[in-house]
């Protein structure tokens, strides 16, 4: 159903969309897991806080090698409201591939296999975008690991909330089509287009 919506227009993708997203929500709900095993208490919160000041200083070596060679650049829609709203979609991303996928994977594969394939199916749900599926794959795979150590999906959402943004102004718009998937990286066009052929020294007049 994810795979699915991300492929419709922008108009389906409002009907069609909460409605794949809050599913496995409600499956996950459904089971009656503590917050310390769906990843959210506070302990596994602390004991894996770590993580987040590792993403920070990975951030900023990403942005100093980004200018160093010239291919840093703002980002294309920087204000509070669609930061805070990619850091939430991050943290739920994270419920999703933790809570909902990995939990039957598990149950079926050996763990680190299960690692694999949650990684894979991470990555797959940013097609046919190549930069983010091999960004998603290998953190993917870091994440799942990551979260079966520590189990916070807390942190794990705000470190891939802070890396995609360290990506996004990292790696050029005409690589990652401003972080776009699915129908919008194909339809990627027009005032987008000119400016990544600008950015890239490709005349556009």
């Amino acid at each position: 159903m994810i795979m699915a919506v991300l492929w419709l227009p922008t108009r389906e993708q409002l009907i069609f969309g909460p409605i794949a997203l809050l599913a496995p929500l409600v499956l996950t709900l459904r089971r009656g897991e503590g917050r310390g095993e769906l990843g959210l208490s506070w302990r596994g919160f602390v004991r894996s806080l770590w993580i987040l000041p590792a993403s920070v200083l990975l951030t900023l070596f990403g942005v100093l090698v980004a200018r160093r060679f010239g291919i840093y650049h703002e980002l294309y829609e920087a204000d509070f409201g669609h930061v805070a709203g990619y850091v939430l979609w991050t943290v739920y991303q994270q419920f999703l591939l933790q809570d909902f996928f990995m939990p039957r994977l598990a149950s079926v594969l050996k763990q680190e296999s299960a690692f694999v394939i949650g990684g894979v199916l991470f990555a797959a749900a940013h097609l046919p975008n190549p930069t983010l599926m091999l960004a998603t794959l290998a953190w993917g795979i870091a994440s799942c690991w990551l979260f079966r150590r520590y189990r916070s999906i807390w942190v794990l959402g705000l470190a891939q909330g802070l890396l995609g943004l360290a990506f996004a102004v990292c790696v050029p718009n005409a690589m990652h089509h401003h972080m776009r998937v699915g129908l919008g990286y194909i339809r990627y066009h027009g005032t987008h287009a000119t400016h990544a052929a600008s950015f890239n020294g490709i005349p556009t007049k």
